[in-house]
């Protein structure tokens, strides 16, 4: 894409921070790090089990179900039953049926898991068969969120992915022979090699499989990945800026005429089957998180536990230690040390690691999440809400930062003197240039807090 447009999820990496305290936490999300390879394009925390293994026949994956099963033993329940449990990875049809309803039977133990409750998988074509997914269906997993990324076998060899369209067919085919209605397909624009007609074959045979929701992800170069290290933005053999913010666009004319509702910013749904699990992401509300890499975010504050199985492990067996006498002597809000930090509110979790000091959050700050977050979504901000949390000179600085994106069209707001009721970017081209929006505003508050 250009420079001022939209990476599919640029604003939503290390966001989860903006609500505060006494909200009841209803969502966890679970990581299962385990894949076969790694893909080309992945900075995710997994662990590569190789293409033989599967997880009842590895030690390595029931050490960390072990330690997992701990943590979320170790976690305080907050006194409501979850409504939504995510299951992301990483792989999760790595693992055997048993493996997965030992998860859902540790946190059903520990929180309780409502009978509407949302629980959702993920899963890789070629990882999984017919008499798994019935065995996980009648675990209670009652969404799958199948990563088929590309319709084509040039490009999912180009990206790393162990799976091939035959596969793709043979995964669809076995969701529908289960009677799974509720799946949904991941694709990504902007591989390697990738052209126009690629992406529109991709959307038409992912319309064609009758999902009752469409991911749509822009690829995202992260340092340190192979893609990362093999290719610049915007240049061959990646497609032009032109062409990705074009594939955008596609996307979204594609998929609204087949009847899908363009919900979030890389989200599309027929009515009824929005991702009820990530909108508590995107409308700022606290969930657990559990597993390597995985992040919470409870009484307004964020932990992302660490990134390998070795730093994890121990970080969970730290929330089983008695707190160090000096971090018993500074046993206060705000009190840190690096890394670690004493939470004498926790019944049982003592200690753990932390990406930021237990001071407040400021208004700010808050405010900017709020903003990264709720303006991903179709239905925007509303206005009195923004004003009831954070005053009416912030709602009046921000309408006035997005008047000139409004008059571009990329925001849709009523002039000042009639105050609108909500917030939101247009489709597509709000959303596709939803980064320089947020820059925009975020400078012009920053200055204001300043």
């Amino acid at each position: 894409m250009t420079s001022e447009a939209l990476t599919s999820e640029t604003f939503l990496i290390g966001a989860m921070a903006g609500c505060q305290g006494s909200e009841p936490v209803t969502a966890a999300y679970v990581h299962i790090p385990f894949c076969r390879r790694r893909c080309y394009y992945c900075d995710f925390a997994i662990t590569v089990l190789g293409d033989r293994l599967r997880g009842e026949a590895s030690g390595t994956v029931r050490q960390y179900l072990t330690v997992l099963a701990q943590e979320i033993s170790l976690t305080p329940n907050r006194g409501q039953a979850l409504d939504t449990v995510f299951l992301g990875g990483g792989t999760p049809s790595l693992l055997s049926v048993a493996q997965v309803e030992a998860i859902l039977t540790a946190l059903d133990r520990q929180f309780g898991i409502a009978a509407t409750a949302e629980i959702s998988m993920e899963i890789d074509p070629g990882t999984f068969d017919l008499a798994q997914l019935r065995g996980y269906r009648s675990l209670g997993v009652n969404r799958f969120s199948l990563g088929v990324q590309a319709f084509q076998d040039e490009l999912l060899a180009a990206c790393g992915r162990t799976h091939r369209v035959v596969d793709v067919r043979q995964a669809i085919a076995d969701l529908e022979r289960a009677g799974i209605e509720n799946f949904s397909l991941d694709l990504i624009s902007g591989l390697p090699g990738q052209t126009r007609e690629h992406w529109q074959a991709s959307l038409a045979q992912a319309i064609a499989c009758r999902p009752a929701h469409l991911s749509t992800y822009d690829l995202t170069l992260e340092a340190g990945t192979v893609f990362g290290r093999r290719y610049q933005p915007g240049e061959a053999p990646l497609p032009s800026d032109t062409l990705t913010a074009d594939l955008y666009r596609l996307a979204q004319r594609t998929l609204t005429a087949a009847g899908y509702e363009h919900y979030e910013i890389s989200n599309y749904a027929r009515s009824g089957y929005q991702c009820r699990h990530n909108r508590v992401y995107w409308e700022n509300r606290p969930f657990y998180g559990f597993g390597m890499g995985a992040a919470s975010y409870l009484d307004g504050d964020r932990v992302t536990r660490p990134r390998t199985t070795t730093a994890y492990y121990a970080w969970v067996n730290a929330l089983t230690a008695p707190p160090p006498t000096s971090l018993k002597a500074s046993a206060q809000p705000g009190s840190t040390q690096p890394g670690l930090t004493w939470l004498p509110d926790d019944s049982r979790a003592t200690a753990r690691l932390r990406d930021r000091p237990l001071a407040a959050q400021p208004l700010t700050d808050r405010l900017l999440d709020t903003l990264m977050l709720g303006l991903r979504l179709r239905e925007g901000l509303h206005v009195e809400t923004l004003r009831q949390h954070y005053g009416t000179l912030a709602v009046t600085k921000i309408l006035e930062g997005l008047q000139a994106f409004q008059a571009r069209g990329w925001v849709e707001l009523a002039p000042i003197a009639s105050e609108p009721q909500t917030i939101r970017l247009t489709d597509p081209e709000g959303f596709l240039f939803s980064n320089v929006i947020l820059t925009h505003l975020f400078h012009q508050l920053d200055t204001e807090a300043a």
